[in-house]
């Protein structure tokens, strides 16, 4: 049983259970009660995972900070990158369906201008180098410009949030996913940058895997 929880295919399946009821609303053409089309529906379900997915990807590190002995957070840290992998996929999906929703090109850049589009397009673009350089090879290929790439992931959440706040004209659902991954990144940097390091003070191995 360990094996198996310790499996990266056992990560991966885990990570894709949310998609399986949406890839067979999807084939099954299921219609929603108040008559959307799967494509409809499942627009704001998607967007969420996406956004859940690259938070818990976030938070990973500040959480190892602040717990250096768990093991648990320790298992995270080293499985950071499939999280950050699955929240594109469910990005590349949410982005998939707003397109057949819309049905036209014309129709997408007509809505481009909006706020809540464009900020959502910004993610996903972002969203693209970062997921095709998630793996070992992509690391001992950019070296040190691994890293620099890796942090645009906080373009990418700032512009998320944006989107997800204008597209659906609502700030309290989207400051409770992100509130706390704002407060556990302001810990991170105080951590490392702030009154905690002192003058003359060496960040740990620790603390520097996290600058």
């Amino acid at each position: 049983m360990k094996s198996i929880l310790q499996s990266r295919f056992f990560l991966w399946a885990l990570l894709a259970v949310p998609s399986l009821p949406m890839i067979a609303a999807l084939a099954g053409g299921t219609v929603s009660g108040d008559g959307r089309s799967a494509s409809e529906f499942l627009l704001h379900p998607t967007g969420e995972f996406a956004a859940r997915f690259m938070i818990i990807a976030m938070i990973i590190s500040p959480l190892r900070l602040i717990f250096p002995k768990s093991r648990f957070w320790h298992w995270m840290g080293r499985r950071r990158r499939a999280f950050g992998v699955a929240a594109f996929g469910y990005a590349a999906l949410h982005t998939a369906l707003y397109l057949v929703d819309m049905g036209s090109l014309r129709s997408v850049l007509g809505d481009f201008r909006s706020l809540g589009i464009w900020t959502g397009w910004l993610a996903f673009v972002v969203f693209v180098p970062l997921a095709v350089t998630s793996n070992d090879a992509s690391v001992r290929l950019l070296g040190r410009s691994w890293k620099p790439l890796q942090r645009t992931v906080y373009a990418a959440a700032v512009a998320t949030l944006l989107h997800w706040m204008f597209v659906h004209n609502n700030l309290g659902p989207a400051l409770v996913h992100f509130l706390p991954l704002a407060g556990l990144e302001a810990y991170r940097l105080h951590r490392i940058y702030g009154k905690g390091a002192r003058a003359g003070h060496v960040n740990t191995p620790q603390e520097r895997e996290f600058t």
